[in-house]
């Protein structure tokens, strides 16, 4: 099979060709038909996130058809589509596990990073973790939802653990928040988008969706916000974040890396604000996820490219020339 690879210290894939792998006992192999291109697999190229696994193979936003079932695997069957997301496996005995916190567990599996991901024809996967996707959505466009979705619904659900939200402000306006405004906007919240300063595109992206108000991440909303969630990940943009909140307001960090956060005055925090962090994800998040925003018409705006692109793919994130999610398409 075809795949593509960190190898050293090189911060750009390189083409591999590998024996198609096989399924230990509660595996199984999929042949892989697309794969999101997500922020976590620039920051595992960049070493923003440690290098955890030689020769790693990035991409956990699978969606794939069952080509071969491990032992005792009995839930799934052959040629079924699934997906498979970010949070691969986990001890199931630590506290965490045994509290039903499984996205903090101890000794967690992540999907192309401490196991081989989808930048590849065909993969492996925990069978327990794989999820069942909607008929409706078709490969390309099921993709994102496997993190891009499933990280901004945690961060949205944790959003309003502490008050209602009906003005919602969304920091850094990539993947995930235009899945999430969609969602949100369906629910009737109002929501209001921070770009890079002077991305009049962005800016027009985010109206498009049902955005009341875009502009840039240095200034401040027409109106005071419920709750913000920064996909950005920029430790900056938390101090600006906390002024544009409401008292009782939270601002979420939904990335799994961010720059640090600098001091900022106890007055903006004061007013029982609140600042919390999003730490991967559940199966539970699926199951709630995926049906909901099928249903209430939750659609990414898809830039493909095939599995020989997947450099350019991650080149064009970083720079920001993707609008929407960014999909490797296997031939």
């Amino acid at each position: 099979m075809r795949a593509m690879a960190l190898l050293g210290d090189d911060s750009r894939l390189t083409a591999v060709e590998r024996a198609d792998p096989v399924p230990g006992p509660g595996e199984v192999a999929l042949k892989v038909s697309a794969c999101g291109v997500c922020r976590t697999d620039l920051h595992i190229a960049d070493g923003d996130l440690p290098r955890l696994r030689p020769g790693i193979v990035p991409g956990h936003e699978i969606v794939g058809t069952v080509a071969a079932l491990g032992a005792g695997v009995t839930a799934l069957r052959l040629g079924e589509r699934v997906g498979v997301p970010w949070l691969g496996g986990v001890c199931g005995v630590c506290p965490y596990c045994a509290e039903g916190a499984e996205n903090l567990c101890d000794a967690p599996v992540f999907t192309g990073w401490t196991r081989d991901g989808g930048y590849a024809e065909a993969c492996t996967a925990d069978a327990r973790f794989c999820v069942k996707l909607p008929e409706a959505l078709e490969d390309a466009v099921a993709a994102p939802l496997l993190c891009a979705g499933l990280i901004g619904f945690r961060a949205w659900r944790m959003a309003a653990a502490a008050r209602p939200v009906k003005r919602l402000g969304l920091y850094g306006f990539g993947a995930a928040a235009h899945l999430l405004t969609q969602l949100a906007v369906h629910e009737g919240q109002r929501v209001h988008a921070f770009t890079k300063p002077g991305d009049a595109a962005g800016q027009t992206f985010a109206r498009r969706l049902g955005c009341v108000w875009a502009g840039g991440a240095d200034e401040m909303p027409p109106e005071m916000l419920d709750a913000a969630i920064l996909f950005a990940p920029a430790g900056e943009l938390v101090p600006r974040a906390l002024k544009a909140v409401r008292k009782g307001g939270t601002v979420v960090c939904g990335g799994i890396h961010m720059s640090d956060i600098p001091s900022f005055p106890y007055a903006d925090l004061w007013g029982e604000r609140r600042i919390v962090s999003v730490a991967n994800l559940t199966r539970e998040d699926a199951a709630l996820y995926l049906p909901r925003a099928a249903a209430a018409g939750v659609r990414p705006t898809v830039t493909r490219y095939a599995l020989a692109d997947a450099n350019r793919a991650l080149a064009d994130l970083s720079d920001g020339r993707i609008e929407g999610a960014g999909v490797l398409v296997m031939s």
